[in-house]
């Protein structure tokens, strides 16, 4: 009996407990439902919903003429909500076949059938947010958006989420000065100096968790659109640039060099109009444009660095050019270190000119040490005073800095005036070098480099930049002519005679620098420059054309030729001969006046290939008026009557609109990559220069999306 009531008791206690424990639940979710009901909602609204950045269409990038040199290009997410409240089961039922035929046909990715059952699984399921594609172009989103069903936008279930990829239309052209910027790595070129400027406003946009972690877009009053980054018109031109990057690639071949650059610029406002840089690749024979070689390689010039030491002697002490300097066989010895030529003297004595002419070492250092070996802080002062011991202050990030020895460094020694005096014991950039000559070429001013002339917004100048001087008089005129009477003897009579132009004068300075070896120091056993036939290289020219009114100076370095030739005028010559002849053959400000007093065209000639917009240009730089055509039609000949210029549709147009591989030989780079891409080919370019091959047979067949494969020489 008394068990009977302990257990009574127990079970008594047991059922009170699990009353009161029933009773604190409901009560707990009393609370929770009306008392603290709006704060938990609005804590899972925060966790299911959040505010995403929506990033802005970055700004462009153009040459000197309006060629797209970098833009980004959106691509698109496309999923879609096959449960939207607009979209019905009759409705479902009578467009999902009609549908999946369109995706199949545009995408080609699944058969009609497999898009069908990945909406009718969808549907099914109550899928909210079903990814169709990823990127997807611009130009498939419009199709795509009269598809049945996606028609009716965002209330036919349609979600798109825009991502933009930065191209560069020309790829390898000018890449490592157009640059890039990304998140995580250091931005580089243009696209990082002025990356404020181009990055635009991001907007905001309401976005929501469902499930599987995805988020998906809310239609919201509240989005925020972003703004677009301003557009930055560059000095380069782009077909410029096409001739720099051929003609040094072809010179980095043939002298199986490591790499180069070559630089051309305005004389009179320092625009840069061509920035070739171009490496071999450590993993092939390739050259490709992956370091800025013309700013970041502060290397010992040579005897381009002479200009420099005749100019301090000749504005100093007045020194004529017909002064002679005894050389004897070509050598001399400063402190048990014997300077010698490259070729023995024709006599043992030469003129100032001669020397210059000649690149003579020998006599370079007889000269420099003649008046600065008593004072050559005095020279060292005035070498400085060329703006040769500090940076340019460039805009693209990343310049190298100079060196120019002082008396009181450490390593001042008996020898550094002599070997300063040829282009030893210093370090000067390629473009520093070449600021150095385009301040003679433009009578002793000194400007700086400069890559950009206008940032726009909405096709509206923002600002504007204007040639900086930073030098007004470098030296005095008498010396400016004596120099340009040297530079023009050194391709009429010396090293660089090779590069004499029929056409135009030409002025300029070879040289051949030794590269001083890593770790080859003093107490190694060796020389710092390597051993006799253990030697590298750096050839170089560097000069101004025409001579008579000079509008461009050029540099040309190649670095460390391996093929048994490494002299500056034999190497580098060549490389600035070609985009000499190239840029003077194609320019009008080159040309003396036509028809003078008549009609300015009385017979405009066939054959031409090139984009519409081009040949509006060179129209309008006549006076000529306009047919007006599609900005980038491309076209094959032009017809004039007395009053309008009219551009026929070129045959390749035709063939492409109609499925069919034209015949590309012959065409530039810059043409054939923008008509192919804009019919919806991928394009990969091999080399530089014009097409040879094709790798689609002319006359074939194609079909957007088909890979063709030219190759350029």
């Amino acid at each position: 009996m008394e068990n009977k009531k302990q257990i009574l008791v127990r079970t008594y206690i047991l059922y009170v407990s699990m009353c009161l424990f029933a009773v604190g639940i409901f009560y707990r979710i009393f609370v929770i439902q009306f008392i603290e009901g709006e704060e938990w909602r609005r804590r899972a609204e925060a966790n299911t919903t959040q505010l995403h950045t929506i990033e802005a269409v970055r700004g462009n990038i153009f040459d000197v003429n309006g060629a797209l040199l970098a833009t980004s290009v959106p691509y698109y997410e496309i999923a879609i909500d096959i449960c939207a409240p607009s979209i019905d089961e009759k409705l479902f039922k009578e467009k999902r076949d009609s549908l999946a035929l369109c995706l199949s046909n545009l995408f080609g990715d699944h058969t009609a059938s497999e898009y069908l059952n990945i909406l009718r699984k969808a549907r099914n399921n109550r899928d909210r947010y079903v990814v169709l594609q990823r990127n997807v172009s611009y130009k498939n989103l419009q199709i795509l958006k009269k598809f049945p069903i996606l028609k009716k936008g965002s209330r036919g279930g349609l979600i798109t989420l825009q991502t933009n990829k930065r191209e560069r239309p020309f790829q390898l052209l000018a890449a490592r000065t157009i640059g890039l910027a990304r998140e995580g790595i250091k931005p580089v070129g243009l696209e990082g100096a002025y990356d404020s400027v181009l990055l635009g406003v991001p907007g905001k946009r309401l976005m929501q968790k469902i499930a599987g972690g995805v988020w998906r877009p809310i239609n919201s009053e509240a989005e925020i659109e972003p703004k677009e980054g301003s557009d930055l018109y560059t000095t380069i031109d782009i077909n410029v640039q096409d001739v720099a990057e051929h003609a040094l690639m072809k010179a980095l071949i043939k002298n199986q060099a490591s790499h180069g650059c070559a630089i051309l610029m305005e004389v009179k406002t320092g625009a840069i109009r061509a920035i070739a840089n171009l490496s071999k690749g450590k993993k092939d024979s390739s050259y490709y444009e992956s370091l800025n070689h013309a700013m970041i390689d502060a290397n010992e010039p040579g005897s381009t660095f002479k200009l420099a030491s005749f100019l301090a002697a000749i504005d100093d002490y007045d020194v004529s050019l017909d002064e002679k300097i005894h050389v004897g066989n070509g050598e001399v010895t400063y402190y048990n270190k014997t300077i010698k030529d490259a070729h023995p003297p024709k006599t043992p004595s030469l003129s100032v000119q001669e020397i210059f002419e000649t690149s003579s070492n020998c006599g370079t250092a007889k000269l420099i040490m003649k008046y600065y070996s008593k004072n050559p802080q005095k020279y060292v002062d005035k070498i400085k005073s060329f703006h040769l011991d500090r940076k340019l202050g460039l805009s693209i990030p990343g310049e190298a800095s100079p060196f120019i020895k002082d008396v009181k460094h450490k390593d001042w020694s008996g020898l550094t005036l002599p070997q300063m005096s040829y282009g030893y014991e210093t370090l000067i950039t390629p473009l520093l070098t070449l600021s150095v000559y385009n301040a003679i070429a433009n009578n002793g001013k000194m400007v700086k480099p400069r890559f950009v002339n206008e940032i726009r917004r909405n096709n509206q100048v923002v600002k504007k930049f204007e040639p900086e001087v930073l030098i007004e008089q470098m030296v005095k005129l008498e010396t400016v002519s004596k120099a340009k009477k040297l530079m023009e003897g050194v391709v009429e009579n010396g090293s660089g005679k090779g590069l004499n132009i029929k056409s135009f004068k030409v002025g300029g300075k070879t040289g051949t620098a030794q590269i001083a070896k890593i770790g080859r120091r003093k107490g190694s056993g060796k020389t710092a420059y390597g051993d006799v036939g253990d030697r590298t290289y750096q050839a170089s020219f560097v000069g101004y054309f025409p001579a008579e009114k000079p509008l461009y100076t050029c540099i040309v370095i190649i670095n460390s030729p391996s093929n048994g030739i490494y002299y500056g005028g034999l190497v580098a010559g060549p490389v600035f001969k070609e985009i000499a002849e190239k840029v003077y053959s194609s320019g009008l400000e080159f040309l003396p006046p036509i028809n003078k007093g008549k009609d300015l065209i009385t017979k405009v000639p066939e054959g031409i290939n090139t984009l519409s917009d081009e040949l509006q240009r060179l129209a309008k730089s006549f006076s000529l008026p306009v047919k007006e055509v599609n900005s980038n039609q491309f076209v094959s000949r032009i017809k004039s009557d007395t009053s309008t210029i009219a551009m026929i549709e070129n045959k390749i147009e035709r063939q492409l609109k109609n499925g069919v591989m034209p015949n590309l030989q012959g065409l530039s780079a810059k043409d054939v990559l923008y008509i192919l891409e804009n019919h919806g080919l991928n394009v990969k370019i091999v080399g530089f220069g014009s097409v040879q091959k094709q790798s689609i047979d002319a006359g074939t067949k194609i079909e957007r999306g088909n890979k063709v494969i030219l190759t350029l020489i």
